[in-house]
């Protein structure tokens, strides 16, 4: 060393080194840019203080201050807080100071940050709890009440204020923006926080792992193709060989009740190839062809929805087909059900044909394989991701679709008919409304307008009245829910109040019929009675509306029950309201509708 002297070590300056590595850890407080100043007549810092930061980005320390390595960090970290929230954001004019709130505001919201994303450690004294307002409440309740004492010197510049607004007088260099490079780094640090999670990376500053094809081709829809951009968000792959082997899946199945598309990771195929078996897997599940094949066969109906399916990804150029997967450009431009129709005349040849499941076995699961996910509606999930992910295709103009795939996604935009809709429906056709009778024999009121002009005047025929009218026949047992009563009841009344029904022919029924006789719609529900005496015998009431000689034989009826009864047999015009969710114990020769 120069004139033989030895260079004294600064413990100060070492442990405030220290804790700035420990500050550099973290990504997201990395990636604010700030100076460090330590110098001895700098007066941003006060004596009694640790760090203060002002606009232009540097950090004045206390060149003297012993502390630990944990306290310099957590003080560091606060500071660095206060750039990335955009209290000291970096301006070329003058700027009103912060009143005392504020400032006491500002803190408050950094420390309570820090409280759960912990760096280094908080000084003693600090408040256990914190409000969970933001800053401005924060500072218009303290500036109107008063800071609480707890709350008033949070800072770490003692008792001075830690935030200092200066003019930025670096002429020639842009002004930066320490909360958006904040924003971008926080994130950075999610994205990696959820690598880390999902196992594809070791640490959040560590490299990414290599990703399985099947991770690359789900990961490059919700990235880079917005129409199964959304579906591909939400379903989830699963790569196990033994379950594959279990379940005889060949190459991939989708279960879309469980939201998950099963894979074979023993099959050997490119990134291309692995896009395209994930495409028709997600279209599979998001346009429910698992649930659209009713009475046909399941299998054929897999089959025909293969061709289908092929033949769009072929036509969008989505992956690359795998050989083997079942493609007939003739069947171009045809519906599913289309293809089914042509394919059923040849059961014997179409049984060897090999879905991605393998020859013979359908691709859509009819049984869950794992644990049914927790979806709120599951035909709106697919609807909705499929519908957004069609209009984001359509607003980036990312290419053609298939005529066929645009009219079913754009029949999955129209939601199913409400059951309050399609009883509106029932009422209209089978409670006819009556017609007015013109009739110059009756004046129109209008007529002493116009004496020279002769009006019709209108009329109802009485016996009009007798025929506009309906049976409701209602399960009144101790079973039966009273909100579905309410709102069955609610929905009838205004909807034959709309059709101008004067009177309902109305019949309770639990242990024995009890018949109420003509009731006006809207008094329907103030002569209800849940007796809960037992079981429910609907057919005789039923019986005493077909038999009674003051009801119409052309009159419907309604039948209101909770599931929960013998088979009906009913000869004439009728249908049933139930709870959704609830299934009558016989088939229905009329239509049911489900009260949500």
């Amino acid at each position: 060393m120069p004139n033989g002297k030895k260079q004294k070590n600064d413990p100060a300056a070492e442990a405030f080194a220290a804790g700035l590595a420990l500050v550099k850890r973290n990504p997201a407080l990395a990636a604010v840019s700030a100076t460090v100043c330590r110098a001895e007549k700098c007066t941003q810092v006060s004596y009694d203080g640790l760090v203060s930061v002002d606009s232009n980005g540097t950090l004045h320390a206390h060149p003297k201050h012993r502390a630990d390595p944990r306290d310099w960090a957590w003080a560091l970290a606060h500071a660095l807080l206060h750039l990335g929230f955009g209290h000291v954001p970096a301006h070329k004019g003058d700027r009103p100071r912060p009143t005392p709130a504020q400032l006491a505001a500002r803190c408050t919201v950094v420390n309570r940050f820090l409280t759960g994303s912990p760096v280094g450690r908080a000084p003693d004294g600090l408040a256990a709890s914190y409000p969970g307002s933001d800053e401005e409440e924060l500072a218009a309740r303290w500036h109107r009440d008063g800071i609480p004492e707890r709350f008033r010197y949070g800072g770490t510049n003692g008792s001075e204020p830690d935030q200092v607004l200066l003019p930025w007088n670096f002429w020639g260099e842009p002004v930066p923006d320490h909360q958006l490079a904040f924003a971008h780094a926080l994130t950075r640090t999610v994205s990696a926080a959820m690598d880390v999670a999902g196992g594809r990376r070791d640490t959040l500053t560590g490299a990414r792992r290599s990703q399985h094809p099947w991770d690359r081709a789900l990961n490059w829809f919700v990235s880079s193709y917005p129409l199964l951009g959304g579906i591909a968000a939400g379903l989830e792959v699963v790569a196990d060989a033994e379950l594959a082997r279990t379940h005889d899946i060949s190459v991939a199945a989708v279960d879309a009740t469980a939201g998950e598309i099963y894979v074979n990771p023993l099959r050997r195929l490119d990134d291309e190839e692995w896009r395209f078996v994930l495409a028709h897997e997600m279209l599979h599940a998001a346009l429910r062809h698992g649930e659209r094949a009713g009475g046909r066969d399941p299998y054929l109906f897999n089959v025909a929805a293969d061709y289908v399916v092929n033949g769009w990804l072929v036509e969008m150029r989505v992956g690359e087909m795998p050989e083997g997967l079942l493609y007939d450009a003739a069947l171009k431009g045809l519906s599913t059900e289309e293809v089914y129709g042509r394919i059923a005349t040849d059961l014997r040849r179409q049984r060897r044909l090999a879905t991605l499941r393998g020859k013979g076995r359908g691709d859509i699961l009819d049984r869950p394989i794992g644990q049914v996910r927790d979806y709120v509606d599951l035909d709106e999930f697919y609807r909705r991701g499929l519908t957004r992910g069609f209009d984001l295709h359509a607003y980036g103009e990312r290419g053609l679709l298939p005529a066929g795939l645009v009219e079913e996604i754009k029949a999955l935009s129209h939601p199913p008919v409400p059951w309050d809709a399609r009883l509106a429906r029932w009422f209209d056709e089978f409670v006819p409304r009556p017609q007015a009778l013109r009739t110059y024999s009756r004046p129109s009121r209008r007529q002493a307008s116009t004496p020279g002009i002769p009006r019709a005047g209108r009329y109802f025929p009485p016996e009009e009245t007798a025929r506009c009218t309906f049976g409701v026949v209602l399960d009144t047992s101790g079973s039966m829910d009273r909100t579905l009563l309410g709102k069955a009841l609610g929905a009838i009344a205004s909807y034959a109040e709309a059709r101008d029904v004067p009177a309902a022919r109305v019949v309770f029924c639990d242990a024995a019929p009890y018949d109420a006789g003509y009731l006006p719609p809207t008094g329907i529900a103030g002569r209800v009675k849940v007796r809960g005496r037992g079981g429910t015998a609907l057919q005789p009431g039923i019986d005493l509306l077909l038999r009674a000689d003051d009801f119409p034989a052309s009159a419907p009826l309604l039948v209101i029950t909770d599931g929960w009864t013998d088979v009906l047999r009913i000869r004439r015009e009728h249908a049933f309201l139930i709870p959704q969710g609830a299934s009558l114990p016989f088939t229905a020769r009329g239509p049911v509708f489900r009260v949500r």
